[in-house]
């Protein structure tokens, strides 16, 4: 594919807008940048109580130090030092008056102006489904791209400028979320990552009990008793009189002398089976996504279906829009990404500017992204969509406008019947699994409230690039279309004949590192009719 691209030479009190009080921050980096600021704030104010209070003790320092002279000169002779009057008043005046201030100084509260700022920032801070969010993503990045926990751990990841890394604490997080989802493959992962982390002499207000608590049970699921059992007694060990291990303990030896009983009646082979059927719990749990470990593979990059013979089919040109008068002296960089179905590339179609502009207006308004309901037909979220997304219209800036009419000038369709231009950030790990951009025959209202038709094409543009992850792939083929900023991809998603194009079904790979924003024109049947003429074939 490489050798086809000829193109390569080329303040303190600042809140949150209010409109971002409390939106799903994990789904978009765009957003979540706005809370560093508020981190960045609180810090502030936390400074400002930090000196003040610093300033508090100094005085009271100053006054003790002064006070340590004076009461060791006094104590050793009472008598003769309060023989001199101004002595003798100077007591009355600090016991009665200066004791008093001193008090109250000591009891002056020096954190409102912290607490304050906290109580009025707190209504925009994540939530426990932002925490979930977040960590469910680190998951789902573990086993698209076959991540180690220790690679992970340590923030050994492709393209990171900042690096970081995870405490047992947060391993032990990442474990107990899993957890809490029953999904005891990943608990199990995390927790002896924690327990591996506190062996090599981390110091964690995390215990090891509490993570051989939770990784014991989450074996005990998987099938694995007899390891179930060494790490129960690992725990009581560290904590004989642990409730929950000791009645564990019972329970697995109950168990053991349970199936002791029943294999002294059954055959070697029995055996064998019965020992497959307990590991193959292990794993992943089952998918409700058929195509999962396809689309997983294109996204690693792995899996491209393209011979050597397709490859060379595939061709780098200047487009002029089929004669279009405003191309014609200066065509456009266009690429073949695929054949079947024909997925082009236009490079340097958007420019740095424009993208900034359609992100300063897509920023405010961006909502966590939805999907209609096959069978109601309600927008609603979903989480197999973790981004956020907003809608422009032409009428409302002139650089809107003019991608409209570039749209329509290089695709030859008419853009008219189209769907605003949607803008999408995608957030930590944010992904879209594999769907289709068209309706299909048993979803025959899926656009109809649009009184458009079935959406005929899709135009994308990548609005920046991604260091890690967040590819465009196409699993029925085994195609996988990198993020480039400043190029658009386009393909039909529908035959001449009207008829879905199956082959188009598609998804947006997790953002391994990386902040990915793009911007998509979902074009319409209704005023193609002479633009794309229908074809007698039923799929061509």
């Amino acid at each position: 594919m490489a050798s086809r691209k000829v193109w390569c030479v080329l303040v303190l009190g600042v809140l949150l807008p209010h409109s971002y009080a409390h939106t799903d921050f994990f789904t978009s980096i765009g957003h979540m940048t706005d809370l560093i600021n508020t981190e960045k704030d609180l810090l502030t104010s936390l400074k400002d109580y930090i000196k003040a209070e610093e300033s508090k003790l100094e005085q009271i320092k100053k006054w003790a130090e002064k006070l340590d002279q004076l009461t060791d000169t006094a104590t050793k002779d009472p008598e003769g030092f309060l023989g001199h009057p101004v002595n003798a008043f100077k007591l009355m005046k600090r016991l009665n008056t200066e004791w008093a201030e001193l008090e109250n100084l000591v009891l002056k509260d020096m954190s409102d102006g912290f607490i304050s700022n906290m109580t009025i920032q707190r209504q925009y801070f994540p939530n426990d489904e932002d925490q979930t969010g977040a960590a469910k993503a680190l998951l789902r990045l573990q086993d698209t791209y076959n991540l180690d926990t220790d690679t992970l751990s340590r923030g050994n990841l492709p393209g990171v400028k900042h690096k970081s890394f995870l405490t047992a604490g947060d391993c032990f997080e990442l474990g107990r979320i899993a957890y809490t989802e029953a999904d005891y493959y990943h608990t199990e992962l995390w927790m002896e990552q924690a327990l591996k982390q506190l062996d090599d002499g981390e110091v964690s207000a995390i215990e090891k009990t509490s993570v051989l608590d939770y990784l014991s049970y989450a074996v005990y699921q998987q099938g694995d008793l007899d390891k179930a059992m060494m790490l129960t007694k690992q725990l009581l060990e560290l904590d004989p009189e642990h409730q929950r291990a000791n009645g564990n303990l019972k329970y697995f030896e109950y168990i053991m002398s349970k199936e002791k009983e029943a294999n002294k009646s059954t055959t070697e082979a029995d055996n064998q089976t019965d020992v497959e059927s307990k590991t193959k719990k292990k794993g992943r749990a089952k998918d409700y996504l058929p195509e999962r470990r396809k689309y997983e593979k294109l996204c690693r990059g792995e899996g491209v279906k393209m011979t050597p013979k397709r490859q060379k089919s595939l061709f780098c040109r200047y487009y002029d829009g089929n004669g279009n008068p405003r191309y014609i002296l200066g065509p456009v960089k266009q690429e073949d990404e695929w054949d079947k179905p024909r997925i082009v590339r236009f490079l340097d179609i958007i420019s740095d500017e424009e993208i900034a502009t359609v992100k300063e207006l897509a920023k405010p308004r961006l909502r966590r992204a939805t999907i209609s309901n096959p069978i109601t037909g309600v927008l609603e979220t979903a989480h197999y969509r973790i981004s956020k997304s907003a809608w422009l219209s032409g009428y409302e800036s002139p650089v809107i406008s003019r991608i409209n009419t570039r749209i329509q000038d290089l695709t030859g369709l008419d853009v008219s019947t189209a769907e605003e231009l949607q803008v999408a950030n995608y957030g930590v790990g944010g992904q879209y699994e594999p769907h289709f951009d068209f309706g299909r025959k048993d979803e025959p209202d899926a656009f109809k409230e649009l009184g458009t038709g079935n959406r005929i094409a899709t135009w994308l543009f990548y609005m920046s690039d991604v260091s890690a992850g967040g590819a465009t792939v196409f699993p029925e083929v085994g195609a996988s279309v990198w993020p480039k900023k400043g190029t658009a991809v386009f393909w039909y998603n529908l035959f001449p004949s009207g008829e879905g194009d199956y082959s188009t079904r598609h998804a947006a790979c997790p953002v391994l590192v990386g902040n990915k924003w793009v911007s998509n024109k979902w074009i319409h049947e209704r005023g193609q009719e002479f633009r794309r003429p229908c074809s007698l074939s039923e799929f061509k």
